[in-house]
């Protein structure tokens, strides 16, 4: 189901919580796949749930990670980001290289690393989840 995308920055600004909901994350994905033409990477709370799930565009194919941490990141640089729930471009500090750890629907819980644009989009959706806007 498309949700609509919340803007509303003091519900954005509230942690979310853990959670394997996949009806939060169909709903998610389904939301990002229809604003494809703007976006690569969205968090739950950006469609009004404050569940800590992700899901973004790696490659050619969307990914959804529930839970994701990150556990160490290097080479930090400045950029500018947009985002769908904000107006504008806003500076902001990322990594070029990231290693994520993060569960999938059933609980399984993996370790990957990423780096470039993957990993810039990655450490945007995971600042949603902990409230965190550029």
């Amino acid at each position: 189901m498309i949700l609509p995308i919340i803007h509303d920055e003091a519900f954005l600004k509230q942690p979310s919580q853990p959670s394997h909901n996949t009806v939060t994350a169909a709903n998610l994905l389904d939301t990002l796949k229809a604003n494809r033409q703007t976006c690569i990477g969205m968090a739950a709370n950006m469609i009004g749930r404050h569940e800590n799930i992700i899901a973004f565009l790696d490659g050619d194919t969307y990914k959804v990670m529930y839970n994701p941490q990150i556990l160490k990141k290097s080479g930090l640089y400045t950029t500018e980001e947009g985002c769908l729930s904000l107006t504008g471009m806003r500076k902001t500090k990322r990594a070029k290289h990231i290693k994520v750890k993060y569960e999938d629907s059933e609980g399984q819980t993996y370790v990957k690393s990423y780096h470039g644009l993957t990993a810039q989009i990655i450490q945007h959706e995971i600042d949603h989840c902990r409230g965190i806007l550029i």
